[in-house]
């Protein structure tokens, strides 16, 4: 194949670069996947495309592109949580406490419909060097409510080009586009975004794949939020904002980690003060407005306590 047209199409300057079209994406990262090319073409395409910046007709076409690749194992009654691959360093991940927050939850809430929790990971992605989902879920025994996606076993062509990505150590479409590829066939879906152009781009590429896409203000590309934020979500065409505020739920929490370490995280979730078990209990209260199993914040959050 040509691939050197494509590189030409996002490498050559403001004045030569253009759009790709949709078959054009889908070839590329086919030829990727299948490595129809060389790695050094690879590298320079994904670069060029990266600085280009993809459009979000681009971005569409890869989650297409890599969709066929995937194998799906559908969990029912699920909200995929969609993280960010290349780990975390400021913050201790909450999920661990999910199982137990949920099972409770439904064991005191038996009109509400079960709510599960998909979450998928790999080996560590750039550009950061933090911990990962994938290390917590290997160093835990979780079984209900919390379900655990590996990609090399639900898209091993993706996984296995993580050591060409750490070569070129920086962010690159994949970055985008792998967090919320639903190999569970979730109902909904929930990612981050700090940087509002984001949530159009995330919304446009991924909710043809759901029944309903949310995108929360949150910390380390994670949808797991630590402070006052926001979530978005398009409601008859437009996108509206929802804010909301930690005190308002009695929630005060201030710290921060140095480069929290694996050890240091998973302490965190296997003895828990009672702010973190609050932030958890938050999360899920949200997680409960998203997957419309409440009608509010408030009457979640009191379900829950």
């Amino acid at each position: 194949m040509n691939f050197k047209k494509y590189i030409k199409a996002v490498g050559t300057g403001p004045k030569g670069n253009r759009e790709l079209e949709e078959d054009e994406v889908i070839n590329a990262v086919e030829a990727i996947l299948e490595n129809k090319v060389t790695q050094s073409q690879i590298g320079a395409f994904l670069i060029g495309w990266r600085t280009k910046l993809e459009t979000n007709e681009e971005l569409t076409a890869a989650v297409k592109a890599l969709k066929r690749y995937m194998k799906f194992s559908k969990v029912e009654n699920s909200l995929e949580l969609g993280y960010s691959f290349d780990g975390r360093t400021n913050n201790p991940f909450l999920f661990p406490l999910y199982e137990n927050i949920l099972k409770e939850f439904h064991e005191k809430n038996k009109d509400i419909r079960e709510l599960n929790l998909i979450i998928s990971g790999d080996l560590l992605q750039p550009a950061k060097n933090g911990i990962t989902t994938k290390e917590i879920f290997e160093s835990l025994d979780l079984k209900q409510h919390v379900y655990f996606f590996n990609r090399i076993e639900y898209l091993k062509e993706l996984s296995d080009i993580t050591p060409l990505r750490h070569e070129l150590g920086l962010r690159t479409v994949f970055n985008t586009v792998e967090k919320l590829l639903n190999p569970a066939q979730s109902e909904y879906g929930v990612t981050t975004a700090f940087h509002k152009p984001y949530v159009k781009k995330y919304l446009a590429m991924f909710k043809e794949y759901y029944k309903e896409v949310l995108v929360v203000k949150a910390s380390e590309g994670s949808p797991e939020v630590f402070k006052d934020g926001k979530y978005w979500k398009e409601v008859n065409g437009e996108i509206q904002e929802f804010p909301f505020s930690l005190k308002d739920f009695g929630i005060s929490y201030d710290k921060t980690y140095d480069k929290i370490s694996l050890e240091e995280a998973l302490e965190i979730v296997k003895n828990p003060d009672e702010e973190i078990i609050k932030l958890a209990k938050f999360n899920i209260a949200l997680y409960l407005v998203f997957a419309k199993r409440v009608d509010s914040l408030e009457e979640a959050w009191e379900r829950l306590n």
